[in-house]
Parts: structure tokens; sequence; C-alpha cells
């Protein structure tokens, strides 16, 4: 388990650092500009927060995978990092709507991808906490 928590703790850290391009990618300057001053900040500052999230969990995982495993405290991490991305992984089924990507090739591909990613790290999470109980 700790080489898939390795895996999981590079790939979050790629991951947050993504989010440093939604902006220009997803067009904020001219997206945004309609949104209220609080929608707009509030969008801005909660993906940067995801992102630090994202990249504080990679760490943790690429630097304490053995403890994250092995100690109690550990254990309950990893029960919290299952429940935060199980309830991502059922937010790509149940959250975004299929017409952002049905009839897109790119999008579905990037769909059908981040959806077996949310599977792998929900599973690897979940295996470890359930082991661990």
């Amino acid at each position: 388990m700790i080489i898939h928590l390795t895996i999981i703790g590079w790939s979050f850290l790629f991951l947050a650092l993504m989010h440093l391009g939604f902006p220009k990618y997803f067009k904020w300057k001219e997206e945004l500009v309609r949104l209220s001053l609080i929608n707009k900040q509030m969008m801005q500052i909660h993906t940067y927060f995801i992102g630090l999230t994202v990249f504080l969990m990679g760490l943790l995982c690429v630097t304490s995978a053995e403890e994250l495993i092995h100690t109690a405290l550990g254990n309950k991490i990893t029960i919290g990092f299952f429940i935060f991305w199980f309830i991502r992984m059922l937010l790509q089924f149940f959250g975004y709507s299929s017409k952002l990507w049905k009839g897109k090739k790119f999008e579905t591909v990037m769909h059908v991808l981040f959806s077996i990613y949310w599977l792998y790290i929900t599973a690897v999470f979940g295996f470890i906490a359930y082991s661990n109980f």
C-alpha cells in the first residue's frame, strides 16, 4: 500500500499545481466578470484553497505513507481522506451534468479518466482505513 500512497501523493502534487492554470484554461477573466464581487472572489479563493489542500494531502502521502498505514493517527487521517475522496467520487457522477462531457471527445475522455482516478484514490484510502479499523 505504501507504493499506492506514494503514487497518489505525487498525483495530488501534480493535481494541485494544475489548479494554478485554472484561471487561464477556464477563461476566468471573461467568464467571472458577470459574477458579483463576492461570488468571483469565492470562486478564486476556494479554488486555490482546494489546490493547497490537495497539495498538502499529497505531501503527507509522499512523506508519511508508512505512518498513514501503521499508526492510530494515520488511520484517522486515512479515514478522513477516504470520506473526502468518496464524496468527490460521487460528485463526479452526480454533481456534474453529463451535458458537460457527452458528445465531446476530449471532455468524455477526461470524464472517464478522472472517474477512474477518483475510484482508485477512494479504493486505496478505503482499503487502508478498512484494514486498520
